[in-house]
């Protein structure tokens, strides 16, 4: 995307690892672009629903073709906005096509009829398109997270309006762009800008009819609140600080201690449903506490172009102070931090938003570093005596979107999940990947509404619609019927 349009002002996008380098400029869209857009959608919104279910999978598959066509360009750009390393940017680019087929394939049982006649009548139930869809993501996987909403919106039927974050808007853009010129005008639009600007003129635009958002818990009740005056539906994805369960019985070694750390530190951290803090059995402490130290000071903290490195900055400065700031709190209580990891320039370390990892071990529960969804490179470690201790420290949150139980037991490791308030609880695996598009996924509590995810999608963005004809209508409860002229 390019400058001002329209006479609108644009926002220019920094390198988190060179924070003085702008990476391009974007369009700060205001409330008439966004209703320029959301009535684009409205107006494309019937003749795209009129649409048979093959054609609009037919037409999600050409699009898919283009969201690929500049795949190493778009991961470079990806990476250069938001900073991850390269192998992630390219996950997160290669779903826009694996998206948009899987939603294809979901189109024609979205548009599945089930009849039931009986000596009552004929009852049909139905799902239809529910409308103008706003699809508002945050930075930190930022294809992933578009492509999970708009893919099934546009297979369901809707239009769809999408803000993406304003850290990291151009990859995304990119990809929308050109997934926007494969289809009909109007049937997929793009509004970057600000949250305070963009995203709320976009909620509460009374042509919305439903809201997709991804990002933090109190943007989240904005939306909420916003949504409601028109009566919008909203689905929420939100903060999560996702607990860590290794039992005593867990083998501790190298799978498990290598797996914990691609869980906690991906992209750098900052991802809702990484691993945030680890409980583990008093007994096996100082075993876990001393193999994930050595696992995790290999990690090489740089560029995420560099193929040396293995995680990148993080986002920006603010996010950054956060993490330090939580740290320097649990160190200055007494607990124990180890810094780890190493710099892949040192020369050009204060240039960006680095931080080396910490695991940080003899902190209290109730620390914040522990309370806190930290978003960063730093764990807490935390032990327990038993069972049912570690199961209500892990529920002790306001957040319950994902966790995980590690045990050599996994019957024993299912039951104790089922005491876990999340809304996906891992055995033995908690990372990218492991909940795929035939798995529901959301959070209970503060961690959000609703559930995405393949069919899940399907059904958060349609609405059930019954056709009724009632064979015996004379004989339903009430008053007789009136005959003749009074």
């Amino acid at each position: 995307m390019g400058g001002a349009a329209y006479g609108v002002p644009s926002l220019a996008v920094h390198d988190p690892a060179h924070r003085d380098v702008v990476v391009g400029l974007t369009v700060a869209s205001d409330q008439a672009l966004v209703d320029r857009a959301v009535r684009a959608a409205a107006k494309a919104g019937s003749g795209w629903a009129a649409r048979a279910a093959d054609e609009r999978a037919d037409a999600l598959r050409g699009a898919a073709a283009v969201a690929a066509a500049d795949f190493e360009a778009t991961a470079q750009l990806l990476t250069a906005e938001q900073g991850k390393v390269l192998w992630e940017s390219r996950l997160d680019v290669a779903a826009a096509p694996y998206l948009l087929h899987v939603a294809a394939g979901l189109a024609g049982q979205a548009a599945e009829e089930g009849v039931v006649r009986d000596e009552r009548g004929t009852f049909l139930r139905r799902r239809r398109p529910i409308g103008v869809v706003a699809v508002i993501v945050p930075w930190n996987y930022p294809i992933v997270l578009a492509l999970n909403a708009v893919a099934p919106a546009l297979a369901a039927g809707n239009t769809v309006v999408v803000k993406p974050p304003e850290l990291a808007p151009l990859a995304l853009g990119q990809v929308l762009s050109a997934l926007a010129g494969a289809l009909p005008p109007g049937v997929l639009n793009v509004c970057p800008g600000t949250g305070p600007d963009t995203g709320e003129a976009l909620v509460a635009h009374p042509l919305v009819r439903k809201v997709m958002f991804t990002g933090g818990v109190a943007s989240g009740r904005q939306v909420m609140r916003m949504a409601s005056d028109h009566v919008a539906g909203v689905a929420l994805e939100l903060g999560g600080n996702d607990p860590a369960l290794v039992l005593e019985d867990a083998s501790i070694d190298d799978r498990l201690l290598r797996q914990l750390r691609q869980a906690i530190f991906t992209c750098s951290g900052q991802i809702c449903y990484a691993v945030k803090r680890i409980y583990v059995h008093r007994a096996r402490h100082d075993e876990l506490v001393e193999g994930l130290c050595d696992v995790v000071d290999e990690i090489a903290v740089g560029d995420g172009r560099d193929p040396r490195s293995t995680i990148g900055p993080l986002i920006d400065e603010r996010s950054l102070r956060r993490v330090r700031t939580l740290v320097d709190q649990a160190e200055r209580a007494g607990a124990a931090v180890r810094v780890l990891g190493h710099r892949v320039d040192p020369e050009g370390w204060h240039d960006g938003h680095f931080m080396r990892p910490r695991v940080v071990s003899a902190l209290p529960h109730d620390s914040p570093l522990v309370a806190a969804e930290q978003f960063g490179p730093a764990i807490p470690v935390v032990a327990f005596d038993s069972e049912a201790q570690a199961v209500a420290m892990a529920n002790d949150s306001e957040y319950g979107l994902a966790a995980s139980v590690w045990s050599d037991d996994v019957d024993g490791a299912f039951a104790v999940a089922r005491k876990v308030e999340a809304g996906t609880v891992f055995i033995n695996v908690h990372r990218v990947g492991a909940s795929d598009h035939t798995t529901p996924f959301g959070g209970v509590k503060q961690s959000g509404i609703g559930r995405g995810n393949g069919w899940a999608s399907i059904e958060e963005l349609t609405e059930l619609q019954m056709l009724i004809h009632r064979a015996d209508a004379e004989h339903l409860p009430g008053p007789p019927a009136i005959s003749g002229r009074h």
